[in-house]
């Protein structure tokens, strides 16, 4: 039995295909924003991986920022028991998610089974999500995937003391206007994120493991901030970006069970 999930973001779609609620048959990453066809390109593209046909797949399940825009799933989930379900399947030891994504910060308590029994989210501002950190590598002309390489050669990261994006966008650009090297800039920006962050995870209480999934999860520079911040050890699978999919994938499996 195959099941697809497909995890609406507001950068990117993902999707992922299931066998039998456990082999991962096909993924896919796709950097388009709600409204346009990445979603439609997500899935062609995990049907060819996988030699399937749509009318193959048993069950589809949408999650993510965009999930209520897409008309051709069987269920709509929320990206909290997503990536509450992903994670687990991925890291079952996992008790605490920090999840980072375009436009928004959670963090979960899972239980013991990977329920989850609280979290907090940050939906209103955009500083300490994935937003914040393109808004920062746009100023200081730099790719987005070259931030983590850049924090590494950090002498003395720079104190970002703004919380509010557009203020600390004002910040970088007089810190980069008195001759801040652009290593220590960038390590201050990653450490601005996990200093966010890591208030939101106090409110729920850390417990280990600490798994973080979202696509800032990819940026090391980040999951080292992180890790210091909260001072415990940060999980972190290849899989990251592609755990709200993978959840929904599980969701799906376990509607056609129930069925």
């Amino acid at each position: 039995m195959y099941t697809l999930g497909i995890d609406i973001g507001s950068t990117t779609s993902k999707a992922v295909i299931l066998k039998n609620g456990h082999e991962i048959m096909a993924s896919s990453i796709v950097i388009a924003t709600v409204g346009t066809d990445g979603v439609s390109r997500a899935i062609e593209d995990v049907l060819e991986q996988s030699s399937l046909e749509q009318k193959e797949v048993s069950c589809i399940v949408a999650t993510g920022y965009g999930r209520q825009t897409y008309e051709g799933a069987d269920y709509q989930v929320s990206e909290l028991t997503c990536h509450a379900l992903g994670v687990h399947h991925i890291c079952p030891e996992a008790r605490t998610v920090i999840d980072i994504g375009g436009q928004d910060a959670k963090v979960l308590s899972l239980s013991d089974q990977g329920r989850m029994v609280n979290f907090v989210m940050n939906d209103k501002c955009a500083a300490g999500t994935g937003r914040f950190l393109d808004v920062m590598a746009n100023i200081l002309k730099l790719d987005i995937s070259q931030l983590e390489v850049e924090a590494a050669k950090a002498e003395k990261p720079a104190s970002i003391s703004s919380t509010c994006t557009v203020f600390a966008e004002s910040e970088v650009i007089s810190q980069l206007a008195a001759g801040t090297r652009i290593p220590d800039l960038v390590a201050g920006i990653c450490q601005s994120v996990a200093t966010r962050v890591a208030s939101l995870a106090r409110r729920v209480g850390i417990k280990e493991q600490v798994c973080m999934s979202g696509g800032v999860a990819r940026n090391a520079g980040v999951r080292n901030a992180m890790a210091k911040e909260l001072g415990v050890e940060i999980v972190y699978d290849p899989m990251a970006q592609l755990m709200g999919a993978l959840g929904a994938a599980l969701y799906a499996f376990d509607k056609v069970q129930q069925k």
